[in-house]
């Protein structure tokens, strides 16, 4: 293997050329990559069963087990994916904030591309490829290094990229997926400030601490999702439920998925026992505090360390609040800035929520499982940013660009 050092230089110098391409060859790319995706079907998910099977022969969880695992639905859905990102409406280029001062200095700012990315991640093979498609469809560059539970699956994904790109006479290295590095390796790359621009990883809390404490290059952190339903007083308790069980059960190991419930003290009586017999009979496992636990016969004393934790798994810690205000004072203590719902009739207190919850997604009578870059709009997603700088929320096309000023005079000069 070429030392880490080249392969960024290489994947930049392809970079620069994506950077400077029409939109119409950025969407015949991803048009080639779909159609490549869906003709190498079958060699990505025999590869993707290879490593399915030794990551659970090595002990992974059914739940992550499930993330890691790709089928035809799912390779569907992520060619369709890649089409809706060729649909969506290319940011580079856009010229935004025009304004000729007094002095006759026409000042604009052109929206660009940020560069060479550093993708790092762990048992998520449609993250690689939700990835791939928002660097083509920006002018990035991409360097991936995935984790050795996917490798297989990753070097089939890597010749799916390089497919496409070769079929339209471009350079492959625009998307570099990386053979599987060790730790020294990825510490060699956090170190190549002046080849790549962003880290974004994706993967489990320790992966993305190690990466934020050895990097040199800026890092978009989520270090966890510990996603709140709040049960407010009043509120609709059918729609609560339902928000409950597809908030915690539909997909438990993804970090969008409900850690923790709240519900205020005048609906526990009632909505509690209903919560709690259908969580139960989904086989999730309850974790109460003792407001709670009269009303949930068949759950288990939570700890301190049950709030705020990433369960990943079919775990939810449950919680009775005397008010509104004591809930937003959990969410405060405990939350992760991910996702944070509201089950509420209240309009006022469903503005307040929005307003004063600290999370890069607020949502008001919807599942927290819909924070995800396809389901609001964006296409695709290359990650969730719990950090304010330079994103908060789903990243997608836009999250991927900045801008730069550009000023034209006629000989201006300064005094």
């Amino acid at each position: 293997m070429a030392p880490i050092k080249i392969m960024a230089e290489k994947a930049a110098a392809a970079a620069r050329s994506l950077a400077l391409a029409e939109t119409e060859t950025k969407n015949s790319l991803l048009a080639a990559l779909a159609d490549s995706l869906r003709q190498n079907a079958a060699a990505v998910l025999a590869a993707n069963r290879a490593d399915v099977a030794a990551a659970e022969a090595g002990g992974l969880t059914k739940h992550m087990a499930d993330r890691l695992s790709l089928n035809e639905a799912r390779v569907e859905e992520l060619a369709r994916a890649v089409n809706q990102v060729a649909d969506l409406p290319d940011p580079v280029g856009e010229i935004s904030d025009e304004q000729t001062l007094s002095s006759g200095l026409l000042v604009r700012r052109l929206r660009i591309p940020l560069g060479l990315i550093a993708f790092i991640c762990e048992a998520r093979p449609g993250a690689l490829v939700e990835a791939g498609a928002l660097t083509i469809k920006t002018g990035n560059g991409l360097i991936v290094k995935c984790g050795k539970e996917m490798a297989l699956t990753a070097a089939a994904l890597n010749d799916v990229f390089n497919a496409a790109f070769q079929s339209l006479n471009l350079d492959p290295a625009a998307v570099t997926v990386l053979p599987t590095l060790d730790r020294d390796d990825l510490k060699e790359m956090l170190t190549l400030s002046e080849t790549i621009d962003l880290v974004i990883p994706r993967g489990g809390e320790g992966l993305i601490r190690f990466v934020s404490e050895n990097s040199r290059i800026p890092v978009l952190k989520h270090f966890k999702g510990v996603c709140h339903l709040y049960v407010d007083q009043g509120a609709d308790q059918d729609q609560a439920l339902e928000l409950l069980i597809n908030g915690k059960t539909q997909r438990p190991s993804t970090c969008n998925s409900l850690e923790a419930l709240l519900v205020h003290q005048d609906e526990a009586a009632a909505f509690l026992p209903r919560a709690g017999a259908e969580l139960v009979a989904r086989g999730v496992t309850l974790k109460a505090d003792p407001g709670a636990a009269k009303f949930l016969p068949r759950s288990e004393a939570a700890g301190e360390d049950d709030w705020g934790r990433e369960f990943l798994d079919l775990t939810l810690a449950v919680k009775v609040v005397p008010n509104f205000e004591a809930a937003l004072k959990h969410i405060a203590d405990y939350g992760s800035n991910h996702t944070e719902v509201i089950a509420t009739r209240d309009p006022d207190r469903a503005n307040r929520f929005l307003r004063a919850v600290e999370a890069g997604c607020v949502m008001v009578n919807a599942s927290s499982r819909l924070n995800d870059g396809g389901c609001l709009g964006l296409g695709a997603e290359i990650g969730i940013s719990t950090t304010r700088l330079h994103a908060y929320g789903p990243m997608g096309l836009r999250e991927l660009t900045t801008t730069r000023f550009i000023v034209t005079g006629q000989g201006h000069l300064r005094n």
